[in-house]
């Protein structure tokens, strides 16, 4: 193959093969790219909450105008509650009950403080939190309470104040570099509590505690005080059962929209990666043709060699060998060159996206890679199965003439 190839290699052009291997290799990297973005970011939107079911809405009244302008007041009564209890869509209802007394917490990370502000306490009924009840309890006395903060505090911390103070991120994993300190008071009494940090939920928008620590402290500080829940828990059967929002509707409630912005985003996501992936689909294509318009030059200008070799005995497989190992050779370059580039981009965006979701699962590398290896052998498949048929077609031609 060399002497063929010493034969053959004059013509090959320089700018030719420079334009498909570069237009090939932004193809390349725009369609792995936009696999490897979509395998990223999409656990981002379906991950299902670690300490809340998917099954668990979150209830609340809908607030307008005419409820700040009249003074209405958005809590839940024993009658809507036995109301909705009563739906054939409801499996369970729990109520949201809050500290009836004064709550100010000081929270730090590897000892440095990070906040020092008052806080609105939280809790439901134990059955809806998915924690084991020797973690999520608390008895009289305890002075180390339970507690499960919203996943946006987290995500502001990564995102901008670990950033900006060179301080380490936070994860589910490593929930015990959080140190927090409750301060409590009311009924004349003052108590200092630390708070154990046992995770993140994103359907929650307060601190969360155990019920027992909630019953026990609101009888011990805010005696007799005892207000309507202004949102509920509730368990149903099938989350998409049209009916749950006639209801919602009709009685003026509203639902935690997360779910459904999830599907949304997820939707506009696949769409937005697909336009991508399809330019680079389209660039991938028409770098292809470049490369075959090379070879059929490449081979035209080589015509009376190429007769002369195949009069010689040379197979039209050995004389198309050299021009397939060219491609090969190009495809190989544009696919490692590709995947490089690919990583360290993903490099970038990675850190932006463990910033805003800390417990997110790195898909890794693999998915992009076989992509990749695949699209490299259909390529390199397709560019060996025309240039043998091209020889092929010239030899032929030849013994007609003859």
């Amino acid at each position: 193959m060399n002497l063929v190839w010493k034969l053959l290699r004059h013509h090959i052009s320089i700018a030719q093969t420079a334009g498909f291997f570069f237009a090939n290799l932004l193809g390349m990297f725009i369609v792995l790219l936009g696999f490897q973005f979509y395998h990223d970011v999409l656990p981002c939107f379906t991950a299902e909450d670690s300490f809340m079911k998917s099954d668990y809405m979150v209830i609340s009244r809908k607030i307008g105008a005419s409820n700040v302008i009249s003074g209405k007041t958005n809590t839940f009564s024993p009658a809507d509650i036995a109301d909705l209890g009563e739906q054939p869509f409801a499996k369970a209802i729990g109520a949201f009950v809050s500290n009836e007394y004064h709550v100010d917490a000081s929270m730090g990370i590897s000892g440095t403080n990070i906040l020092n502000s008052e806080i609105f306490l939280e809790s439901v009924p134990d059955s809806f939190v998915d924690v084991a009840a020797t973690t999520w309890h608390y008895t009289p006395g305890d002075r180390v309470v339970p507690i499960l903060l919203p996943r946006s505090y987290i995500t502001m911390y990564n995102f901008g104040f670990a950033k900006t103070h060179s301080l380490p991120k936070i994860s589910d994993g490593v929930v015990g570099m959080i140190d927090m300190t409750l301060f409590v008071q009311g009924n004349g009494r003052h108590e200092e509590f630390k708070g154990r940090v046992i995770g993140f939920s994103g359907k929650v928008t307060s601190v969360l505690v155990p019920e027992s620590f909630m019953k026990w402290s609101n009888a011990t500080f805010a005696p007799g005080k005892e207000s309507d829940p202004s949102r509920l828990l509730l368990k149903v059967g099938n989350p998409a059962d049209e009916t749950i929002a006639k209801y919602m509707d009709a009685q003026g409630y509203e639902m935690d929209a997360d779910k459904l912005n999830a599907e949304k985003t997820t939707y506009f996501l696949k769409l937005v990666i697909g336009l991508v992936v399809s330019v680079g689909v389209l660039i991938s294509i028409l770098s292809f043709y470049i490369l075959m318009l090379s070879i059929y030059l490449l081979v035209q200008k080589n015509s009376d060699k190429l007769e002369n070799l195949l009069l010689i005995g040379y197979s039209t497989k050995q004389v198309a060998r050299p021009y397939q190992w060219l491609a090969t050779g190009l495809n190989m370059g544009v696919l490692i060159l590709a995947a490089v580039a690919v990583v360290l981009v993903r490099s970038y965006y990675m850190d932006i996206l463990l910033s805003l979701y800390p417990t997110q699962a790195d898909a890794g590398l693999l998915a992009m890679l076989v992509l990749g290896a695949i699209l490299f052998a259909l390529v390199t498949i397709l560019n060996f199965s025309v240039v043998h048929h091209r020889i092929k077609c010239i030899w032929e031609q030849k013994r007609k003439n003859n």
